[in-house]
């Protein structure tokens, strides 16, 4: 029953992305002109000049000239059926090699502050509920309003401040000027994880402290309900009570963020890794967007909404292992 279920949701998601797919890149078109319209603009701005007949020549080149609807069957049938995610006028490159030397990076960032988000907000959600009002209760609330009023791009100079004066360690990027273009090797990996804490910090902060707020509303929420003071009258110890019953049932809110905090990690992250010079998703995908870059600005659009649909599955088969009256049949 739960690989019909499993396989039902795998077929959900083809629509969905179609969908998604249809929607993004008409997104990326909504501004007026073209990937040429704005080449020229900058050329004009800085003095430069170019002819109507290179103008054509390179519309017919990039397929500029071609119908909406052609442009979008070209890209994503591409992608369907060779793994071709088109040409970035841009960088005059292959969007693929683009996107797979940045996304390793944005996923180990990602993968991190994910796993901090989580490790921190549940001990700390629980705590808050069951010390409620306490002097730890009011310190974690008042550092979780903090971390989700701070921008993340200000943390970020704090941090490359605090990393620069009190650690001495180089900030800005993944590695050190020593490591940036060396092939991985032992040395590397230990330089990237020398360096990660900083944007792993920065960008799970507002998570986790949203996260906190859910866990301990939640919990809240089943500590005063009925059953919980029967089990109490019943003599099941307290932890026993706390761990089988409320908490679980308070992890359903908590769980079904996954599929919203994996996509908003990557990003999210875009400011933050344009302040810290990372060499991820994020300023790429800006530069794409400001350029009309079409087919890299919709491919990356593409992997996030593909992020969105994999952590909702993810949340939602986690739901169904955690919490059994779930049905789904």
């Amino acid at each position: 029953m739960l690989a019909r279920y499993i396989l039902k949701r795998l077929l959900y998601m083809v629509p969905t992305l179609i969908a998604i797919s249809v929607v993004a890149f008409a997104i990326v078109q909504l501004p007026p002109g073209d990937f040429l319209d704005t080449y020229i603009a900058t050329l004009e701005a800085e003095g430069g000049d170019i002819g109507s007949e290179e103008v054509e020549a390179l519309r017919r080149r990039y397929a500029l000239d071609q119908p909406i609807l052609v442009q979008y069957w070209n890209w994503i049938s591409g992608i369907v059926f060779r793994g071709d995610f088109g040409w970035s006028f841009q960088y005059q490159r292959p969007v693929a090699d683009i996107l797979w030397g940045r996304v390793g990076l944005t996923f180990v960032i990602s993968l991190a502050s994910m796993i901090l988000v989580y490790v921190v907000a549940f001990p700390i959600g629980v705590y808050s509920a069951i010390r409620k009002y306490s002097l730890g209760d009011y310190v974690f609330t008042f550092f979780g309003f903090l971390g989700l009023a701070i921008p993340n791009f200000m943390l970020a100079l704090v941090l490359m401040y605090v990393a620069l004066t009190v650690f001495g360690q180089s900030v800005g990027g993944l590695f050190s000027p020593e490591y940036a273009d060396a092939p991985w090797s032992w040395g590397k990996l230990v330089d990237l994880l020398a360096h990660l804490w900083i944007p792993v910090i920065i960008i799970g902060t507002a998570s986790t402290a949203g996260l906190i707020r859910v866990m301990r509303a939640n919990l809240l929420d089943e500590l005063n309900k009925p059953y919980v003071e029967t089990a109490r009258a019943k003599g099941v110890g307290e932890r026993t009570l706390l761990l089988r019953y409320p908490v679980r049932l308070a992890l359903n809110p908590f769980i079904s963020q996954v599929g919203w905090e994996l996509p908003a990690l990557v990003s999210g992250a875009a400011i933050t890794s344009i302040v810290l010079n990372l060499p991820t998703t994020g300023p790429v995908l800006l530069i794409a967007l400001r350029s009309q870059d079409m087919y890299l600005a919709g491919s990356f659009i593409m992997i996030l909404s593909v992020l969105t649909v994999i952590g909702t599955l993810l949340s939602d088969l986690l739901l169904v292992w955690l919490d059994p009256r779930i049905r789904y049949g």
